[in-house]
């Protein structure tokens, strides 16, 4: 619970300020709270007055003050997806490069 209100006591004393300082400010007991509670979900040790508390706490965390983590794994993903759109690309041009041209020989009618 101290984590709880802590991270609500942060949310009030940033709210009146900019979102992005709240964000900021507010990340470190927001961070450790969540980290709670998800190692109580893995040790099954929820009742619903905690759970109730946590879903509170993340809508006015990502609804009302637009917070959000930004996730570790979108970085690679990008970059795989970006590396598999130019695979195409590459290998047609380095086809044509690599390729003897040839020229087409127009045969005439007699």
């Amino acid at each position: 619970m101290a984590l709880l209100n802590k991270s609500l006591s942060c949310f009030e004393k940033y709210q009146q300020s900019n979102r992005s300082e709240l964000c900021k400010e507010c990340k470190t007991p927001y961070k450790s709270l969540n980290n709670l509670y998800n190692s109580m979900v893995k040790n099954s040790t929820l009742c619903i007055d905690i759970e109730d508390a946590m879903n509170m706490t993340r809508r006015l965390w990502s609804k009302n003050f637009n917070c959000s983590f930004p996730r570790e794994e979108t970085v690679p993903i990008i970059a795989v997806s970006s590396f598999m759109l130019f695979l195409p690309i590459i290998f047609y041009l380095s086809s044509f490069l690599h390729s003897e041209q040839k020229k087409r020989k127009l045969i005439l009618r007699e």
